[in-house]
């Protein structure tokens, strides 16, 4: 293995200020449980807007000083002196930081810790996927078993966040409606259909999204801005109603309305964060006498959902290359976001290493 130089290319949050610093930094040593890793890609998130415009969601989701990138793989140069990894091994990030001693944590629920720190976020943690070397316990990487690609294994952390909406969903030998075809929804297009959905519904505002949608095996495919949502799935379910539904658009008016769209006894699962208050209209009919099961998910089931993602993956039964938009060096940081605020992408890679 090559030596690890003393010092590596990052990107730095120091102000609350927009965008970040790219400069040099030490090489930082791996303590204790820790490793370090040789970051291979790091993936930009939709969340990722609030921290480089450090706005008012930022203020709450992160801490500064810190390197963002919190979707990141890479492999392990380097081990503290009881880390449970050896050097040579290849691992993505679970971000969220769990504590392992508050309640969740303690009945396996790592995913919703009360004291969860977050890679990427400063939040625990000063360091992110966003240089060319990181460093994260151990604890917190997961182990990659098979050769799926570093594009394949930096998509593993939002295909999570896709797979436990679709698992919490009971998807086989049902009909799925996906709201919001960005990167995750576009994920649980393909992973409805490999745990059995019999047909994936579709519906976003922007036909670029679509166009990806259908390329990730949805069956139908709704333009919110040009057809009637509701009249589309109620002529297509014979007025039933649709029987699951995976609401990743964050739209706040979307969540209002999707209990019109669902069949009695049907599912839902929230996963896109809404930004104003949720009112549902006519709660009787929509809601309490539909006998619904209401569903949220806030990352991956840790480490379950990461070792069936990658199964998934490895035997062909996902597809993620049409979300990947588009790849840029580390050191072209500011064209990605531009291309990021644009929405002219969908999943925007970096490479720390070029």
């Amino acid at each position: 293995m090559d030596l690890i130089p003393r010092s590596m290319k990052s990107l730095l949050k120091t102000e609350e200020v927009e965008s970040y610093i790219f400069t040099d930094v030490d090489v930082p040593e791996a303590q204790n449980d820790e490793v370090l890793i040789l970051v291979d890609k790091v993936a930009i998130c939709g969340s990722d807007y609030n921290l480089y415009k450090w706005n008012s969601v930022a203020k709450v989701i992160a801490d500064i000083p810190f390197t963002p990138g919190h979707e990141a793989t890479g492999t392990v140069v380097k081990a503290g002196p009881t880390a449970t990894i050896s050097t040579g091994q290849r691992v993505a990030v679970e971000n969220h930081y769990f504590c392992g001693d508050c309640f969740q944590c303690k009945t396996d629920r790592g995913d919703i810790c009360s004291n969860m720190g977050q890679y990427g976020h400063g939040k625990k943690t000063r360091h992110g996927g966003c240089s060319q070397y990181s460093i994260v316990p151990s604890k917190y990487c997961y182990q990659l078993t098979t050769d799926i690609s570093s594009e394949q294994a930096v998509v593993l952390e939002p295909m999570g966040v896709a797979h436990n909406a679709i698992e919490q969903l009971d998807v086989s030998g049902e009909d799925v409606l996906i709201i919001g075809c960005g990167p995750v929804g576009c994920l649980a297009i393909s992973i409805a259909k490999a745990l059995g959905a019999i047909r994936v519904v579709a519906t976003d505002i922007e036909a670029n999204r679509l166009e990806i949608a259908t390329k990730m095996g949805a069956d139908i495919v709704i333009n919110g801005q040009t057809e009637n949502l509701f009249e589309t799935v109620t002529k297509i379910t014979d007025g039933a109603g649709i029987a699951r539904i995976c609401e990743v658009s964050g739209a706040s008016k979307m969540v209002n309305t999707l209990f019109t769209l669902l069949r009695k006894g049907g599912q839902v699962v929230l996963v896109g964060l809404p930004k104003d208050p949720i009112h549902i209209e006519d709660p009787l009919p929509n809601v309490l006498f539909k006998s619904l099961t209401l569903k949220t998910v806030h990352g991956r089931r840790i480490f379950h959902t990461w070792k069936e993602c990658e199964r998934l993956l490895a035997e062909n039964l996902v597809d993620a290359s049409p979300i990947i938009s588009h790849t840029f060096p580390l050191s072209k940081f500011e064209d990605a976001f531009k291309v990021l605020f644009s929405g002219e992408g969908c999943k925007i890679l970096l490479d720390p290493q070029t």
